[in-house]
């Protein structure tokens, strides 16, 4: 439990009418009891503020006189109730050392202070370090490079020759360094590409649970530092994601598509392979890009749905927009020769 100006002194931001409120846990306004702070950052939910029974709450400079409550006043109070939530909750700390069960490489390099699961296997060549978490179940390939303080959930995969930065987080399931779909025609067949990149992931990324990363064909797919991975997301061969990007889950990147820095992207998106995003882009959930962004901005692409039936109509009315368009022309011009007509 801490105190306001123990909470304070860590993270900075004004104390106001602290009574010597001590909190254990956070919790939102509506069920936020007297041991919980809660957070304000929208004016819709001033109501809610002035119910609360929250023993505390956070709030941005506009809303500080906006409740009598012990409060501190902080200029982004989202992200000040994440370092909060986070030092009220901290992570389990996973046990030093290789499980019995564990399968490690005679020639792989792992830290004293590292821990691997129950069933992970090490291969050749792969270097883990300090503080590493390997969960059950996880496979580090040939020569994969961990940094420190990065941890693996159970059941990862990582391919040979992967690299991984520091401070990372890996959830289950999640498969890093999978061929990228390459395949060349042959005759009627098909004949695969080898894939012989690597994907280069930075410091500071999450990758959400079963979510897959590619290799590269050649050169290799890469991750940059501070990038956030939603579940269930597909990221093609080649593909480069800048730093501090941000993506919800099940977006689908194809090929050799370049993202830039600080760039959100929506659930469900969609962006074709060989394209590339400028920085500081918003690309709306659902859409499908199929062409370049090179000016930040937000950028949509969607259908409203419709009715099955009325839709059918809609997507009739679509396939005949460039036969519409070449009849309004042609009733323009025709009403330019009547009016020059009269005259």
């Amino acid at each position: 439990m801490y105190t306001l100006p123990e909470i304070a002194a860590r993270f900075g931001g004004e104390v106001r009418a602290d009574n010597g409120v001590t909190v254990r846990q956070v919790a939102s306004l509506a069920s936020a009891g007297v041991e919980h702070i809660a957070f304000l950052t929208d004016a819709r939910y001033l109501p809610a503020l002035a119910d609360t029974r929250a023993g505390a709450v956070l709030v941005p400079p506009k809303f500080a006189d906006a409740t009598v409550l012990p409060r501190i006043v902080t200029a982004n109070p989202y992200a000040y109730y994440a370092k909060v939530a986070a030092l009220l909750n901290p992570e389990a700390v996973a046990p030093k050392g290789i499980a019995d069960s564990a399968r490690v490489d005679s020639s792989a390099v792992i830290a004293a202070t590292a821990s691997i699961g129950a069933n992970a296997v090490i291969a050749e060549g792969a270097i883990v370090g300090e503080n590493v978490v390997v969960g059950s179940n996880c496979v580090v390939g040939p020569n994969v490079r961990i940094g420190a303080g990065t941890i693996l959930n159970a059941n990862v995969t990582i391919y040979r020759e992967c690299s991984i930065g520091e401070r990372c987080i890996v959830h289950a399931g999640a498969v890093i360094g999978a061929d990228g779909f390459g395949h060349a025609p042959d005759n009627g067949t098909w004949v695969k590409i080898p894939q012989i990149g690597r994907v280069v992931i930075g410091n500071d990324v999450e990758v959400g649970a079963n979510t897959t990363i590619d290799r590269g064909a050649l050169d290799d797919t890469v991750i940059e530092d501070g990038v956030k991975l939603d579940n269930l997301i597909q990221i093609g061969h080649n593909c480069r994601i800048g730093e501090h990007t941000v993506i919800a889950g099940c977006v689908g990147i194809a090929g050799s598509a370049i993202i830039g820095k600080h760039c959100r992207i929506g659930g469900a998106a969609m962006i074709l392979g060989h394209l590339e995003i400028a920085d500081e882009v918003t690309i709306s959930p659902g859409s499908m890009i199929t062409r370049s962004v090179v000016k930040s901005g937000t950028y949509t692409a969607l259908m409203p749905f419709q009715p099955h039936r009325e839709w059918l109509t809609t997507a009739a009315h679509i396939r005949h927009l460039d036969a519409l368009v070449t009849r309004i022309g042609n009733l323009e011009n025709e009403l330019k020769q009547l009016k020059g007509n009269q005259t």
